[in-house]
């Protein structure tokens, strides 16, 4: 194998791997959005602990929440593991 077939591999394999990545980015932001939209809490999974509340806000890299007890919680998205709609 050349060394441009080789980038040519490396290259496709790196491409592949952002579009599989983004879609599940995008599964969680849907659901983020709809409870921003809908005023729906959600429940937000990060190494082992959980924060319930509804969003207020989404930016590129963190989301705002609201709950009964803070009034403002801000998570980053690169540190959620899991996010479910209650």
């Amino acid at each position: 194998m050349t060394r441009r077939g080789c980038i040519t591999l490396i290259g496709g394999a790196i491409a592949v791997r952002s579009i599989v990545f983004a879609s599940e980015g995008d599964k969680m932001r849907e659901l983020l959005e709809a409870s921003q939209n809908d005023k729906k809490s959600v429940m937000v999974y990060m190494k082992g602990q959980n924060i319930g509340g509804a969003v207020v806000k989404i930016t590129n890299d963190t989301i705002e929440l609201r709950s009964r007890e803070y009034s403002r919680i801000v998570v980053r998205i690169d540190a959620i593991d899991a996010v479910a709609m209650i």
